[in-house]
């Protein structure tokens, strides 16, 4: 789409329901961009996928995601959602915000069956920056209240394993939409040192995780990516099992998640 096809999110604002399939071929192709065995899955789908998948479903309705960056998702995963089993992607805008650094904007996107039957939701929190200038911290400032942390004290979690990314590692997972995960110079003018992982692509980590330490079929997760994630970085994944899960570098918190239930 050209500029002028792009919509003005405004609250209210409903998206054309569409039909979604993830194939068991982009899967692994994904996964292993991640370092991740998609195998693992017994051909079933990692519910983190739905997060970008609910984002393109915005930009199939007209609303631009260049420059955006995740706040918060809660992801729940109502039932195991098998590859190649198709979805309709439903969703609306329900608040748009303005805050000192543009506009905080909350969309609520879930995924049903042919039944009408909701398999996943993944409503969203995210900033719409009005200028693409500061640091590496730029969007954890003027974005509307913070959530309070998750975890209190890193020492005390568990280590489940550890990632190094590289940048085309990165490349290869991001779709396009949005060139701050995958372009030096629009990362660069959105005050990044360097590109930064979309938040969908962490949470594969914790998801992982889950899914290998607890075999659940259903989960409900709110997530919050409280720092940048670099195409260059290398993180751990941490948990206090099973109250939270997170993804943390030199001891600080990138993303991390409340499990609000695991079955």
């Amino acid at each position: 789409m050209n500029d002028a096809q792009w919509q003005e999110p405004v609250s209210g604002f409903e998206f054309t329901p569409e039909e979604v399939v993830v194939s068991e071929a982009f899967q692994s192709a994904k996964l292993a961009a991640c370092g991740l065995d998609s195998g693992s899955l017994d051909g079933f789908v990692d519910a983190a996928f739905f997060i970008a998948i609910g984002i393109r479903a915005g930009i199939n309705n007209g609303i631009s995601a260049e420059g955006n960056v995740n706040m918060l998702t809660r992801l729940v995963q109502h039932r195991p959602v098998r590859l190649g089993e198709p979805l309709i992607a439903r969703g609306f805008i329900s608040k748009v915000t303005a805050v000192p650094r543009g506009q905080r904007i909350e969309t609520d996107v879930w995924f049903e069956d042919q039944d009408g039957r909701r398999a996943i939701s993944a409503p969203r929190t995210s900033l719409r920056p009005a200028r693409q200038t500061g640091s590496e911290s730029a969007t954890n400032r003027g974005a509307g209240e913070r959530p309070a942390p998750v975890i209190d004290n890193v020492d005390e979690l568990t280590r489940f394993g550890a990632y190094s990314l590289t940048p085309q590692q990165v490349k290869d997972y991001s779709l396009e939409g949005n060139s701050i995960h995958y372009e030096l110079a629009a990362a660069n003018k959105a005050g990044f040192r360097a590109p930064i992982i979309g938040g969908g692509m962490g949470v594969h980590y914790l998801i992982h995780t889950l899914y290998e330490q607890q075999s659940c079929q259903s989960f409900d997760l709110s997530v919050y990516f409280r720092r940048p994630i670099f195409w260059d970085d290398e993180f751990v994944v941490a948990a206090d099992p099973w109250r939270a899960i997170a993804l943390l570098r030199a001891g600080k918190v990138l993303t991390e998640a409340k499990i609000n239930a695991v079955n």
